[in-house]
C-alpha cells in the first residue's frame, strides 16, 4: 500500500516540477494578452494653448485645452489573437467651453504584438481608405524592449517612430520612455478665406503641417502606457516661403494626475497576473513539486522493504521441531561413538559361538521333531502275475 502512495506521489511531484517549467513559458505567452473589452479613459490638460476657432471664426490664445481619449473594446469582433477597439477623442476648450475637435477611430490589433490589422471595420474618422501600420501607441507590446517602435499617428495618419530614450518611474513602477520626434511636415491641405491668412484672394488652398513632440513612458513588462506628454503644432503654411500662414492648434499636453493614477491602477492589475503566471505559481510549484517526489521516493523504498517482511511464508512447524532437536543429536554424539569399538570387539565372539548355539538348539528339539513326525506310506504294488 505504501509503495502504490510513493509511486503515486513521485508522480505528482514530477508534474508539478513540470508546471513550473512550463507556466512562466508557454503557458504565459498564451494567456497574457490585451483584452478584449478594455475601457479607459486618458484626460491630458494644457494650460496657455492657442488654436483657430472654427465657430467663431477667430484665433483663440492663452486657453486651457482638454483633450480625452477614450477607449472601448468591442469584444464581439475580437477573437483569441485580435482585440478590436473603438477609440474616441474629445478636443475642448475649457475656458470658452468650446468643442475644438471630435474624431473616432477603430482599429485592431495582435494582443500580444499590438501590431495594427486591418480588419474589422478600421477606420480613422469614418475613413477607411486609411491603412493603420505600426503599433497601437496606447498600448505596447507585453515585454516591451529597449528599442525603436513604429507608432501609428491618427493625426499624420501614418506610423511614426518612437526612439527608446531611457528610463523612468512612475509612482513606483519603472518605465522605458519612447519619444516621438515629428519636424513640420505637410500631411493635408486646406481651403480658408483669403482674408484669414492676409491675402486679397477671395479663397486660397494651403498646405496644412503637423509637428510633434510626445513622450511616453510604458510599463515594459505590460506593455501599458502610464504617462504621456504631447506638444502638438498645426499650421498652414504658404507655398512659396514654407512660412506660418495661421496657426490652427498649439498645445503642450499632459497626462492628468488623476489619469494617471488610473493607468497605474489598471497596469498594476495586469501586473500581478504577470506576476501570478511568471513568477508565484511557478515557484510554488517546483517547491511543493520536489517536496511530493522526495517524500514519494522514500515510501518507495520504505513501503518495498516492509511488503517483503509481510509477504514472507510462515515457517514449518516441523522445521522447527528439527531446528529444536539439533542441539541434542549433537550433544549424544561423542557417547555413540565411544560405544562403537567395545560393539567391534564383541563380534568375533559372536560368531564364534553361533554353531554351538545352533547345535544346542538342534538337540532340544530333536525329540520332538522324531516323535512328532507322521509316515505317510504308500499302497503296494502287485505284480500282474500274481492276480491271475
Amino acid at each position: 500500500m505504501r509503495r502504490d502512495i510513493g509511486y503515486l506521489l513521485a508522480g505528482l511531484g514530477t508534474v508539478l516540477i513540470v508546471m513550473a517549467i512550463v507556466l512562466p513559458t508557454i503557458i504565459a505567452s498564451r494567456v497574457i494578452k490585451w483584452p478584449l473589452n478594455e475601457y479607459a479613459s486618458v484626460v491630458l490638460d494644457a494650460n496657455d494653448a492657442s488654436y483657430f476657432s472654427a465657430s467663431k471664426l477667430s484665433p483663440e490664445s492663452n486657453v486651457t485645452i482638454q483633450d480625452v481619449n477614450t477607449f472601448k473594446g468591442d469584444a464581439s469582433e475580437g477573437n483569441s489573437s485580435t482585440a478590436v477597439w473603438n477609440e474616441f477623442n474629445f478636443v475642448h476648450d475649457i475656458t470658452n467651453n468650446l468643442q475644438i475637435q471630435y474624431t473616432p477611430r477603430t482599429f485592431a490589433f495582435n494582443r500580444r504584438t499590438t501590431q495594427l490589422v486591418n480588419c474589422c471595420g478600421a477606420n480613422v474618422g469614418g475613413n477607411s481608405h486609411i491603412k493603420q501600420t505600426g503599433i497601437v501607441g496606447y498600448a505596447f507590446p507585453i515585454n516591451t524592449q529597449k528599442q525603436t517602435y513604429q507608432v501609428f499617428d491618427a493625426t499624420a495618419n501614418k506610423a511614426e517612430p518612437f526612439k527608446y530614450s531611457g528610463t523612468s518611474s512612475v509612482h513606483g513602477i519603472q518605465t522605458y520612455q519612447f519619444v516621438e520626434n515629428v519636424a513640420p511636415v505637410q500631411f493635408s491641405s486646406q481651403t480658408v478665406p483669403g482674408t484669414w491668412v492676409n491675402l486679397l484672394q477671395q479663397s486660397v488652398t494651403l498646405p496644412e503641417y503637423y509637428q510633434n513632440y510626445a513622450v511616453y513612458s510604458v510599463d515594459p513588462e505590460t506593455g501599458a502606457l502610464l504617462d504621456i506628454t504631447d506638444h502638438e503644432t498645426q499650421t498652414l503654411r504658404y507655398p512659396s516661403t514654407h512660412a506660418v500662414a495661421l496657426l490652427l492648434f498649439d498645445a503642450n499636453l499632459a497626462a492628468t494626475p488623476a489619469s494617471v493614477n488610473t493607468l497605474v491602477s489598471l497596469d498594476n492589475t495586469a501586473r500581478n497576473k504577470v506576476r501570478l503566471l511568471q513568477l508565484i505559481l511557478p515557484l510554488a510549484s517546483g517547491i511543493l513539486g520536489v517536496v511530493v517526489l522526495v517524500v514519494g521516493i522514500l515510501l518507495t523504498r520504505r513501503g518495498g522493504g516492509r511488503h517483503e517482511l509481510r509477504t514472507r511464508p510462515a515457517p514449518d512447524p516441523q522445521q522447527l521441531a528439527a531446528v529444536h532437536d539439533a542441539p541434542a543429536a549433537a550433544h549424544d554424539a561423542p557417547a555413540a561413538a565411544h560405544d562403537a569399538p567395545a560393539a567391534a570387539h564383541d563380534a568375533p565372539a559372536a560368531v564364534h559361538d553361533a554353531p554351538a548355539q545352533a547345535s544346542g538348539q538342534a538337540d532340544l528339539n530333536g525329540q520332538t521333531s522324531e516323535d512328532s513326525t507322521s509316515t505317510i506310506e504308500l499302497p503296494a504294488v502287485e505284480p500282474e502275475g500274481d492276480s491271475k
